[in-house]
């Protein structure tokens, strides 16, 4: 999610919406193949990769490293530094859904926080019962990828309050967004990601959090 980790204690993509990928340059095309009925993809289940997550309330972009493990339901967030920010403190997010509890580590101090997790585990996946709303290619000719968009509207009832592309090669995540009270509240942008966990210690709180403090800490001085 999104960085969504330095949102709330909750799932870190909660809270994102209608923002189609800036950028995406649509084409009839690959819609022309679609002859049989569209059915969401199976997105990888353990991937790693970065993020950057842009929160509308504020204005601000957030980047990080993200390790993904959704057989586990386990999210680890590394915020990284572009450039010195006065008065920014860095932070380390790791989701452990099945224990329902988030670590929260400063990048220097170590110092650790742990709250509890008041929200499922919300997968990075198509869900079954999406609504397919479009395919395009993003990039031009030569450099082309073919994505599909699918989103939680139904029709006549409601309407989205999450979108997402995704790769139709690979399923891979490429954009998120979400909105409430029909405004978007955070769009997520992935890329450079590569299948597996590399290294599963990531998701294991360091030594400073055996005495974590019960309360998020703020990310500014």
């Amino acid at each position: 999610m999104a960085t969504g980790a330095a949102t709330d204690g909750g799932s870190p993509r909660r809270g994102l919406a209608l923002l189609l990928f800036f950028g995406l340059a649509r084409c009839g095309g690959p819609r022309a193949a679609l002859a049989q009925p569209v059915v969401p993809c199976q997105a990888p289940l353990q991937w790693e990769g970065r993020t950057v997550e842009y929160d509308h309330s504020t204005g601000t972009n957030t980047r990080a490293a993200v390790a993904y493990d959704s057989p586990n339901q386990r999210l680890r967030i590394l915020e990284e530094r572009k450039g010195l920010i006065p008065c920014k403190k860095f932070f380390e997010y790791i989701y452990l859904y099945k224990e329902a509890v988030m670590f929260q580590i400063e990048q220097v101090t170590k110092l650790c926080s742990k709250t509890a997790l008041s929200e499922p585990w919300d997968p990075y996946d198509i869900p079954a019962n999406s609504t397919y709303e479009d395919q395009y290619y993003i990039g031009g000719p030569g450099d082309q990828i073919i994505v599909q968009e699918w989103s939680d509207r139904k029709r006549a009832r409601k309407l989205e309050t999450w979108v997402g592309v995704y790769t139709v090669k690979d399923c891979y995540p490429v954009q998120e967004t979400y909105s409430k009270n029909y405004s978007v509240t955070t769009s997520t942008r992935f890329f450079d990601l590569k299948l597996g966990i590399s290294d599963p210690s990531v998701f294991i709180p360091p030594s400073t959090c055996q005495a974590a403090q019960p309360k998020k800490m703020r990310d500014a001085c």
